[in-house]
């Protein structure tokens, strides 16, 4: 990777984790009837995702202050230090699935909610298995070069401020990149989407 260039890919579809969408919609375990209504709403929304991801590389720096110079924006938060203790970069990421399966839940939290339920928790698997995804294949290609990573961490996680968030936004161009804006509420449109931090650590010569 090249720091600061900004890179943006189409992922096709991940693998579904039905029982990651039952967890999301609330349910642990499901009858016959739910899981009927389960297929249902997988073809219903068989066509409303689009995986798109984009980000950028970073090096890191740390002041006596306790301040954290992510090079697009600075932060104090105590829980990003030490979860990215021992990184010297950082890949600034976002993800997102696209617009339509918000308009699809919209539709049916008219028609029936509990197609609604179970369709927003499906849209909720799919950007975490595309953010999983783009782990993987982050997590691959820095140990071929001798590093590891660190698990993704968003704003609003910890005492990481969700102000952040404007930060991330303008750093990777969402709204041209990958169609992704964000409101003064700091919610994230479309809204099955994801912004996050991956710290990279190279390993050290003994």
């Amino acid at each position: 990777m090249t720091e600061r260039v900004l890179l943006t890919k189409s992922y096709p579809p991940p693998p579904i984790d039905r029982n990651a969408i039952l967890r999301y919609a609330g349910t642990r375990e499901a009858s016959k009837e739910l899981e009927a209504r389960l297929d249902g709403c997988i073809t219903l929304a068989s066509h409303a995702f689009s995986y798109r991801v984009c980000w950028r590389e970073y090096p890191i720096r740390r002041s006596e202050d306790g301040v954290l110079d992510l090079t697009f924006a600075k932060t104090d938060s105590r829980s990003l230090c030490r979860h990215l203790d021992g990184c010297e970069r950082t890949v600034l990421f976002a993800a997102t699935v696209g617009l339509e399966i918000d308009r699809l839940v919209a539709r049916q939290n008219a028609l029936s909610p509990a197609n609604a339920l179970l369709l927003n928790a499906l849209g909720v698997e799919r950007v975490e298995a595309l953010c999983d995804a783009f782990e993987a294949e982050l997590a691959e290609k820095v140990a071929q070069e001798g590093g590891g990573i660190r698990s993704r961490f968003s704003p609003g996680y910890g005492d990481l401020p969700l102000e952040l968030q404007r930060d991330v936004v303008a750093a990777l161009d969402t709204p041209r990149k990958i169609g992704l804006t964000l409101n003064q509420s700091l919610l994230l449109s479309p809204s099955k989407s994801v912004t996050a931090i991956i710290g990279i650590q190279q390993r050290r010569n003994s």
